[in-house]
């Protein structure tokens, strides 16, 4: 069973991931059919960011992915043996 400290970190970052899903959801769904002038457009970066955000950190997401994989690999490389 999971303590205390750790559910209630597992329950922010669901909370934290539902917050980022929604504001992107209504970033890039919602906001382009709704009126330059409105009110709720203050709140949004501008629309070129919707591509260059998520961009960005898919590539940080494979390097990381990229560095953890080389340091398993070369954690696990085993000299051969010179007879």
């Amino acid at each position: 069973m999971a303590t205390g400290v750790d559910q209630s970190v597992g329950m922010s970052l669901v909370a934290f991931s539902l917050l980022l899903f929604t504001y992107y959801s209504v970033w890039v769904i919602v906001l382009p059919f709704v009126g330059s002038d409105h009110i709720l457009h203050k709140y949004f970066l501008p629309r070129e960011y919707s591509v260059i955000l998520p961009g960005i950190a898919a590539v940080i997401l494979l390097l990381c992915i990229g560095a953890f994989t080389a340091v398993v690999i070369w954690k696990n490389h085993k000299p051969k043996k010179v007879d």
